[in-house]
């Protein structure tokens, strides 16, 4: 038998023949290898398959989100909680405390308008002695302070009764004494351009509409507020979830991102994401958009914005009004930084709010110039130098905002910054008269020449009211030789203008500004028309949204002809900004009942809420309105239904009211009219053009009744126009000097057959719009009346 070994069950070790010193490799024998990798092998596919499915499952779509407040947020959030505590943000709103109230209410006096206020403790309450809505003078507990630094406001409470739930707020009034927190000491924050007592029954009186937290300051001030005004009783329910700006105002209601953080998964939500607004990343707008809200001057389209990138499906947005924004949209009015901003060429380059601004804490993010260097970092030496800025280091003139972002003053102590960022344009003023950045500090250059009776005067005023003096009775000698105060201006810009030009020369900025299309166009310029045509085929930053608005407005107002075709161009191209075909929208109503019917009713698909409603409203006030068929008109009526919600956001004000009786008398609907002029009447007493507009209704149904109703009708005709006659007077008396006003007063009165005071009153009118033909017609017809009638 041959010698034979029993096999081996290990293999031989094996050497490298590259390096046979080298300490031999054991491999693993074969049946090991298939024993381990196939449990290994399924591990692996379990554990992949855990993580794709934990990837995979996701909160259903359309999960509605709660509010769960700031505590939720802490424990993983404390660095940003601690930045945000003490915050403007933070401190927006709050009961009155020891520790939240600033001002001082040591049994102290303050007088104004003849009025002798008290501000004393009565025990742990604050309580101020001043007029009340009667006209007496009498105590009122503050309940709640408002704002912190420059000012501090506070506020009482009205109409709580006895049955309303403690999380329940009634009518607040904010009043007009208020603590400057720079200066320490009690002001009296006066309506602008209101230099008398205010009446105790005037809307601007401190227990008046304007000044009620609901109507005006409250969903800014407050996280997750819901006003809830019933306008059958006139009272209020308002809730918060937080009584200031808090975490959600910003990230939206929480609930699911807690839910989320909460599970023992390796990832957020597929679907949703952190479960909140996703306000990073590299598209501005949702950020942009999120702030928008409380820093632009905006009506409500939709109360339940949540924060992102959907603010024109909720607001509308103001254009450049000639009230609010200079003629090349400088802040003229508070406008709140947003409508500003979108003019700027840092908007046009995708920066947002917290490139400058820490979101938690608002401070700027870095000290002085360093927050505009901090992203200007070109070569050495280019900007925060003398041979940039033309001023001594270290001086007013050297920093960036001075020249950048000018400021104007509201509340009185208030300095707002321009936000549009831009260069200034001396050039500008001196051919348009806007404002510029360089006479904002150089206007008082002009004080010697001022006689020494008005220099007193100008010397306490900021250029905002240089301006304004000059626009109002800028052409009453005040100069030492006899110049205005506009010529005085004047001089400033010219010698602002020729400054730039001897520092900068050929590399002096002087781009198309839409000022040149605009401030022609509302002055009467012949050629303006055409070059605010050109300035609407601009898509640029030279031509931002909102100054496009403003010029296809401005043009529609004036009867440019070829507005309705441009408006049609325009409303046609979705990619054009929502403000621009939302404003399109509205001036087809001029169109062609073809064009009108074929644009608007496309147009009243939109996804964008904010031009689906402009078209609805333009619908109601084209021509093509009485072409629509049955199915046409219940689209149109729809649309109508948003448009309704839109108006009863403001059900507390008259004027929601009575815009929805005007659109239900368009539709025939009058009993839904007649109610809501009274609705309006109800919530606003106070408020003109309710009374005569239900009057004129009244009287032109009256024929279509029955003949024993008809005399009641009538005489309730005449009651209400007797009612509006007052109220007419008062705000004619108040507002000398606007026309639409005087004429509106000047009608009444020629209804109520006071003839010569009503001729009077028109003739007031056409001196303040002597170019306006119905304030023509008006006055022509009456005096023709009264003629031969003698």
């Amino acid at each position: 038998m041959s010698d034979r070994r029993r096999p081996s069950s290990k293999l031989p070790p094996t050497v490298s023949p590259a390096n046979p010193d080298a300490a031999p490799t054991v491999e693993p024998p074969r049946g090991l290898l298939r024993r381990w990798s196939i449990p290994v092998l399924v591990l692996g596919v379990l554990i992949a398959g855990g993580v794709l499915a934990d990837y995979w499952s996701a909160e259903p779509e359309g999960i509605v989100r709660s509010y769960v407040g700031r505590d939720a947020c802490i424990e993983c959030h404390r660095q940003q909680t601690e930045d945000f505590i003490g915050s403007d943000h933070d401190k927006a709103m709050d009961l009155a405390t020891d520790e939240t109230v600033l001002g001082d209410f040591n049994d102290v006096t303050f007088e104004h308008d003849g009025l002798v206020n008290r501000l004393f403790r009565d025990g742990e309450r604050f309580m101020v002695h001043t007029e009340g809505e009667d006209g007496t003078m009498q105590d009122f507990e503050v309940k709640y302070v408002f704002g912190v630094y420059p000012l501090q406001q506070y506020m009482v409470e009205f109409d709580r009764s006895e049955d309303m739930e403690s999380c329940d707020v009634a009518r607040l009034q904010v009043l007009r004494i208020s603590w400057d927190s720079r200066d320490h000491k009690w002001f009296y924050l006066r309506p602008p351009d209101v230099a008398d007592k205010l009446a105790a029954d005037d809307p601007l009186h401190w227990t008046g509409i304007a000044q009620r937290w609901q109507t005006m300051c409250a969903d800014c001030h407050s996280t997750n507020l819901k006003r809830n005004f019933d306008p059958d009783s006139g009272t209020y329910h308002t809730t918060f979830s937080e009584i200031d700006v808090s975490c959600e105002a910003c990230h939206g209601p929480a609930s699911l991102h807690i839910e989320l953080a909460n599970k023992k998964s390796l990832f957020w939500d597929r679907r949703h994401g952190y479960g909140l607004a996703k306000l990073k990343g590299p598209d501005p707008e949702p950020q942009l958009q999120t702030c928008a809200p409380c820093h632009s001057r905006r009506g409500v389209m939709d109360e339940r914005f949540t924060a992102g990138p959907d603010y024109f499906d909720h607001y509308r947005l103001e254009t450049l009004g000639e009230a609010t924004y200079h003629g090349d949209g400088q802040i003229k009015d508070e406008v709140y930084v947003y409508g500003s901003f979108i003019q700027s060429k840092m908007y046009h380059k995708d920066i947002r709010c917290t490139d400058c601004h820490d979101p938690h804490s608002l401070k700027l993010k870095f000290p002085g110039n360093e927050t505009c260097t901090n992203c200007h970092q070109h070569a050495a030496g280019k900007y925060d130098v003398p041979a940039h800025h033309h001023h001594a280091p270290g001086t007013e003139g050297a920093k960036c905002v001075n020249c950048h972002m000018p400021h104007t003053t509201y509340m009185e102590v208030d300095p707002r910054r321009d936000h549009s960022l831009r260069i200034p344009r001396p050039d500008l003023s001196v051919k348009l008269g806007t404002p510029n950045a360089c006479s904002h500090c150089h206007v008082k250059d002009r004080l010697p020449q001022i006689a020494a009776e008005h220099r007193e005067t100008f010397q306490s005023k900021e250029y905002s009211q240089w301006l304004l003096a000059a626009e109002q009775d800028g052409e009453q000698p005040i100069g030492t030789d006899g110049e205005t105060l506009a010529e005085l201006m004047r001089q400033t810009d010219q010698w602002c203008d020729d400054a730039c030009e001897q520092w900068y020369g050929e590399q002096r900025k002087q781009p198309l500004h839409f000022a040149e299309a605009l401030v022609p166009l509302r002055r009467g310029d012949p050629s303006a028309a055409r070059k605010a045509i050109e300035m609407l085929a601009i898509n640029d930053e030279r031509a931002p949204a909102i100054a496009k608005a403003t010029l296809l407005e401005e043009l529609a107002r004036q009867g440019v002809a070829a507005v309705p075709r441009v408006a049609a161009e325009l409303a046609d191209q979705t990619d054009q900004h929502p403000l621009v075909r939302s404003t399109a929208a509205s001036v087809l109503a001029m169109a062609n009942a073809s064009t009108g019917k074929s644009k608007l009713m496309k147009l009243l698909g939109d996804d964008s809420r904010l031009v689906r409603t402009s078209a609805a409203r333009a619908l109601l006030g084209s021509p093509a309105f009485g072409q629509l068929s049955p199915s046409e008109r219940t689209q149109l009526e729809s649309v109508l239904n948003e448009v309704h919600e839109e108006f009863m956001v403001a059900s507390d004000r008259a004027g929601a009211h009575m815009g929805w009786a005007g659109i239900c008398e368009q539709l025939g609907r009058y009993g839904e009219a007649i109610e809501s002029y009274q609705t309006a009447i109800r919530v606003e007493p106070g408020a003109v053009g309710a009374r005569t507009n239900l009057a004129s209704l009244l009287e032109q149904l009256a024929p279509n009744v029955p003949e024993s109703e008809r005399e009641p009708l009538l005489k309730r005709v005449k009651t209400l126009r007797k009612q509006e006659l007052p109220l007419l007077a008062r705000d004619a008396a108040l507002a000398p000097q606007i026309a639409g006003i005087q004429y509106r007063y000047g009608l009444l009165l020629y209804l109520d057959g006071q003839l010569d005071a009503a001729l009077s009153q028109l003739e007031k009118a056409v001196t303040l719009e002597p170019d306006n033909p119905e304030f023509q017609t008006a006055v022509r017809l009456l005096k023709e009346k009264m003629d031969s009638s003698q």
